[in-house]
């Protein structure tokens, strides 16, 4: 049986850093800002959860879209928001990173 790589804390930080680095370049290069941004997550069906993703999103532009999944285990939310630059929106990434069992799309 083939021993499976063990992967360090720094590794992980290293391969999300290198994914927002390559975010930042195609939302720079493909979005003109200030724009609407749509941030797409999934998080499991339980009110805490979804609440700290809302938090995330507590502004009167907000747009917020909650679908609940076929069997009610996990909920969709959608959020739309008024961003000012690549920066903002990986910052609001790095927020929601702290959301325990969330999805980012």
């Amino acid at each position: 049986m083939p021993k499976l790589k063990k992967f360090s804390n720094f590794e992980a930080m290293e391969d999300n850093k290198a994914k927002y680095e390559k975010l930042k370049e195609q939302l720079g290069q493909s979005t003109t800002w200030p724009s609407l941004y749509m941030f797409k997550f999934i998080v499991p069906a339980e009110n805490e959860k979804i609440a700290q993703v809302e938090g995330l999103f507590n502004t009167k532009e907000s747009q917020i879209q909650i679908r609940e999944s076929r069997k009610g285990n996990f909920v969709s939310i959608t959020a739309k928001e008024m961003m000012m630059s690549p920066d903002k929106v990986i910052e609001r990434y790095l927020e929601a990173e702290g959301i325990e069992g969330l999805i980012s799309l």
